[in-house]
């Protein structure tokens, strides 16, 4: 009668026990089970990184080439319209017109927007008329200068979010010598002029303020922050679409009432009536 071997009848999964063989046998298994485990481990992330791929992917694809769609239909407005100028590389041309490396996108909005660009002719100041190109193609060449030149981007959201008391003593300080307390613009010297900011929307106004056309400065962030700019913006949008209390504005000259005008006018044409009488007499 045989004795059982206690080594042989222990379990194998433990790794402890039975035979040399059977531990060996016992090793290939784990083994196995781990490169399985690997394989199926590294098969998941594969899968997980396709999916990733295909949901980000072609959103990506489809914007830059709807960028690089822009700035090629950009590049042939500006070789049509402004590189007589502005030269080949917007490296501008002596004697007609400045570079453009470094301007931005915002630099092309305000120019464009506003029909200053292209020029008609050289005069002291680029006057404001009906712009020439479509929004779509003013976003084609924005493209266009951006990539190639870089510079001041333009703003989003609302522009007119700052604070309006902040946005009145901002502008008395930075802007009135030229543009008057009430945005109506005024004359400058040489045959230039500051443009009345009545008609500007927010964007032409933001705009200016970034890329300091003619003789305006520049209001980087280090002179003038996001928050005070859109402060500014309101302030001018919200005099200009304000009522005038008490009633009629007057040009917005100041606190001056309607009967000292009417007073002052009256005795002008008075006095001017007794003379004319008299040098006939």
């Amino acid at each position: 009668m045989s004795t059982p071997n206690p080594q042989s009848d222990a379990p194998l999964d433990e790794g402890v026990s039975g035979t040399p063989v059977d531990r060996a046998r016992v090793r290939r298994r784990s083994k196995r089970r781990r490169r399985l485990g690997n394989v199926a481990g590294l098969l998941a992330a594969l899968v997980l990184t396709g999916a990733m791929y295909s949901v980000f992917a072609p959103a990506q694809a489809a914007e830059d080439s709807t960028q690089s769609a822009a700035e090629a239909a950009g590049r042939e407005l500006y070789a049509r319209s402004c590189i007589s100028c502005h030269g080949n590389n917007l490296e501008g041309v002596d004697g007609r017109g400045p570079s453009l490396i470094g301007v931005g996108e915002a630099a092309v909005y305000f120019q464009v927007h506003t029909g200053r660009m292209p020029l008609a002719r050289q005069e002291a100041d680029a006057h404001e008329k009906p712009p020439i190109f479509s929004e779509e193609e003013i976003d084609q060449l924005m493209a266009y200068v951006q990539a190639n030149g870089g510079g001041p981007t333009l703003p989003s959201g609302d522009l007119r979010n700052g604070d309006l008391a902040e946005g009145g003593e901002l502008f008395r300080l930075n802007c009135a010598s030229c543009h008057n307390f009430v945005g109506k613009g005024g004359a400058l010297s040489s045959g230039k002029a500051a443009p009345s900011l009545n008609d500007a929307d927010d964007l032409t106004i933001y705009s200016a303020m970034l890329t300091g056309p003619e003789n305006m400065p520049v209001f980087g962030d280090n002179q003038l922050t996001d928050e005070e700019k859109r402060a500014i913006i309101n302030y001018v949008q919200t005099i200009g679409a304000q009522a005038d209390p008490g009633g009629a504005g007057v040009g917005r000259m100041g606190p001056v009432a309607e009967g000292l005008v009417i007073w002052v006018v009256g005795i002008g044409a008075l006095m001017f009536g007794i003379f004319w009488m008299g040098s006939k007499a």
